[in-house]
C-alpha cells in the first residue's frame, strides 16, 4: 500500500480474525462496489502456489463443513480507519498464474444481507405489529453478526388489529424487509462499521442531506484531486411524475402531480429540469392506484426523486491526494468543474480499486438541476 494507506483484513466464521500473513502476502488485489439502493460487493484476488492449503480453505466455504465464511475488509487512510466491507464469500474462481507453479484465486462476496435472503419463512405471523416493529423482530435474528437496526418510523404506522387481521411473512426475511419499505416508500440497506464487526441496518427514506465531504477539485492545478471528471445532462428525464388514483365510488382516475423536491430530496441544483410530459409513476410502484392515497403518494414521493435527477456524473480519483475515503450515500462537492456542475452532487456508487502501491476509486454522482445552490464548498 501507499504511504498513509493500510489494508487490514479478517476472515472467519461468525466472528472473524485478522487473516494471517499467509493470507495477506497471498493478496494481490481487492474491489469494493457500494451503491445507494443495493448491497456491498467485495471481490479479492490471491495469487497462490498449487498446493497451497488457502484454496481448500475458500473451498470450503462454498458450501462444505463450514457453512459460510465471513470477511471483513477495513482501509485506513491517513490514521482514520474505514470498513469497506463486512459480508460473506459467495463464489470463488481460480484461474492459471503467470508460471507453471501458482494459480490466481478470485473470491467474491456480498454484505451480511445475503444472509438474510436463504430461508423462506413465509407464513410467520406478526400479530398486532406495525412494519417497524416487523423489521425491528427480523433484525434481531441476526446481532451475532454485529447487525444493528436504524429505523425511521414512517408517517403511515399501521397497527393491525389482531381480531381483524394478522400480516404474515411474505418470502425470506430480506425480500419482506424490502417489500415493507417499498410499501412507504422507504430503501433498506446494510452500511458497514463503523467499527470492524459492526454493521447499521438502515430502514428509512433515501435522505439527501447531511454535512458534505470534501470537494472533488476537478481544474485546480496542485489542488486537482481526480483524475477524471464528467458530467451529463439528460434532458429526457424532465417529466412530472404522476400518480393515478382510481375512485371506487365515482369509478374515475384521479392524476394526483409529484413534487419531485421534498425536505429529504432538497434542490441541489438552482435551475431544475423544465417538465414537458407526464411521467406515470405506475410501472415502476406496482398496484399505486389501489392504495390509500396517503401510502399511494408516500411512494411517488420516493419514486419521483429519480425522476428528477437529470445530472448524472461519473470520474476516479486517487485516494492519496483525496487524504479520505470517498463514501457512498451521502453528498460531495465539486469544484472547478464549470458553473453548471459546481456546487453539491449525491454519490450514488464508489467503486475501491487496491493493488499494492495503488488506491483509486470510481464514482458516480446525481444531481436534480443545474448551477449551485451554495456559493461555495467544503475544500
Amino acid at each position: 500500500m501507499n504511504d498513509g494507506v493500510r489494508l487490514d483484513l479478517m476472515i472467519g466464521p461468525v466472528v472473524p480474525i485478522p487473516a494471517p500473513q499467509v493470507v495477506m502476502d497471498a493478496l494481490t488485489g481487492v474491489e469494493v462496489t457500494t451503491t445507494d439502493t443495493g448491497p456491498t460487493l467485495f471481490q479479492l484476488t490471491f495469487t497462490l502456489a498449487n498446493r497451497s492449503p488457502l484454496h481448500t480453505l475458500f473451498l470450503l466455504a462454498g458450501g462444505g463443513p463450514v457453512l459460510f465464511l465471513r470477511v471483513i475488509v477495513t482501509v485506513t487512510v491517513n490514521g482514520t480507519p474505514t470498513v469497506l466491507a463486512d459480508g460473506v464469500i459467495t463464489d470463488h474462481q481460480v484461474a492459471p498464474g503467470g508460471d507453471e507453479g501458482h494459480s490466481s484465486l478470485v473470491v467474491t462476496g456480498e454484505d451480511v444481507t445475503v444472509l438474510m435472503d436463504q430461508q423462506d419463512w413465509s407464513g410467520l405471523p406478526f400479530p398486532a405489529l406495525p412494519a417497524e416493529g416487523r423489521v425491528a423482530l427480523l433484525l434481531a435474528k441476526y446481532a451475532v453478526y454485529g447487525v444493528v437496526p436504524l429505523i425511521v418510523p414512517s408517517v403511515l404506522v399501521d397497527v393491525p388489529i389482531p381480531t381483524s387481521a394478522t400480516p404474515s411473512q411474505q418470502g425470506t426475511d430480506l425480500a419482506y424487509i424490502r417489500a415493507l419499505a417499498d410499501r412507504v416508500g422507504y430503501v433498506f440497506h446494510v452500511e458497514p462499521g463503523p467499527v470492524p464487526g459492526a454493521n447499521i441496518a438502515y430502514w428509512g427514506p433515501r435522505i439527501k442531506v447531511g454535512v458534505p465531504q470534501p470537494a472533488l477539485n476537478a481544474d485546480f492545478d496542485a489542488d486537482r484531486n481526480v483524475t477524471s471528471l464528467s458530467f451529463r445532462f439528460d434532458s429526457t428525464r424532465n417529466k412530472i411524475p404522476t400518480v393515478f388514483i382510481y375512485n371506487e365510488l365515482t369509478k374515475v382516475v384521479i392524476p394526483i402531480p409529484i413534487p419531485p423536491i421534498t425536505p429529504l430530496n432538497p434542490p441541489l441544483g438552482l435551475v431544475p429540469p423544465l417538465p414537458t410530459s407526464i411521467g406515470d409513476l405506475q410501472p415502476v410502484a406496482d398496484n399505486l392506484s389501489k392504495l390509500p392515497i396517503p401510502q399511494a403518494v408516500m411512494i411517488g414521493l420516493a419514486k419521483a426523486a429519480d425522476y428528477a435527477d437529470a445530472v448524472t456524473g461519473e470520474g476516479t480519483l486517487d485516494v492519496v491526494r483525496y487524504g479520505r475515503v470517498l463514501r457512498a450515500r451521502q453528498l460531495v462537492g465539486v469544484r472547478g468543474a464549470g458553473p453548471a456542475y459546481d456546487g453539491l452532487h449525491y454519490v450514488t456508487r464508489v467503486t475501491h480499486s487496491l493493488r499494492r502501491g495503488s488506491y483509486t476509486q470510481r464514482f458516480a454522482l446525481s444531481r436534480n438541476g443545474l448551477l449551485s445552490t451554495v456559493p461555495e464548498v467544503v475544500p
